[in-house]
């Protein structure tokens, strides 16, 4: 009897794992920070995992072998350092175990690595284009919350704790959510500089000076249902790109 999961490799046996014959493989790379009120400190890590999960599961049934790695739980907070247990890793740490974690799966024999990230405040493209001269593993990354375009499923979806993260959550893990009548309502400032505000200048925002709950986006108007939908066609998409992933040849990605 196989493992009820193959495609996840904490809950996947030695025995699995030698004959997995895994053609790519999944990082989620989450956050521990203050969402809001009614959110949980572990919400980034919580859906990434989830999602990667639930997306390489679809991908399995459709005969791509695909492992998800176990999430990384910690995420860039510089901009939050002030806020209690804002659990901050420096882009330069996230480099170096990223490093380790490519040796490890090129060690393995697989060639293709997706990051999937679930964090702002993470951003991989730098660090990836660094390893792709020390690795043979194809490297590309996806951030979960931009893969789909969240409009024809919520109001307003907001930026962090906000519509979509709430509906997702009480998707996910309903039992983490406090009622909603306890969330602040995700008021945010705005830059006063023009080039920031209208976003194609950036600056690194500090988190206690923009928003008083910690919140970016009203999440008053998130439900369970909405989440569902999301997350059916989310999935969905990121299956079929596990799946076209998997059987592409590492060593012929362009047309």
């Amino acid at each position: 009897m196989s493992a009820p999961e193959p495609y996840r490799l904490e809950a996947s046996t030695w025995k699995g794992v030698r004959e997995g014959g895994f053609a790519a493989a999944v990082l989620p790379w989450g956050a521990t920070e203050a969402h809001n009120f009614h959110l949980p400190y572990g919400t980034d890590t919580i859906e990434v995992g989830r999602i990667a999960a639930g997306a390489a599961r679809r991908a399995w049934e459709r005969g791509a072998r695909v492992v998800v790695l176990p999430t990384v739980p910690f995420g860039v907070n510089t901009g939050q350092l002030d806020i209690p247990l804002c659990l901050n890793m420096n882009p330069s740490t996230q480099a170096a175990l990223l490093r380790d974690l490519v040796d490890s799966v090129e060690r393995a024999g697989i060639r293709k690595l997706v990051l999937l990230n679930g964090h702002g405040g993470n951003d991989f493209k730098a660090m990836l284009r660094e390893l792709a001269g020390q690795t043979a593993v194809f490297l590309c990354t996806v951030n979960w919350y931009t893969a789909l375009d969240p409009h024809g499923f919520f109001d307003e979806p907001g930026d962090h704790a906000g519509e979509l993260e709430t509906s997702v959550m009480l998707s996910l893990a309903p039992e983490l959510v406090l009622p909603l009548e306890q969330a602040g309502p995700g008021a945010a400032k705005r830059f006063r500089v023009t080039g920031l505000r209208e976003g194609w200048a950036w600056a690194p925002r500090r988190w206690t000076e923009v928003t008083d709950d910690t919140g970016v986006g009203d999440p008053r108007r998130a439900t369970r249902e909405k989440g569902a939908r999301y997350l059916e066609a989310l999935e969905g998409r990121l299956a079929g790109f596990l799946v076209e992933l998997a059987a592409a040849d590492p060593e012929r990605m362009y047309e």
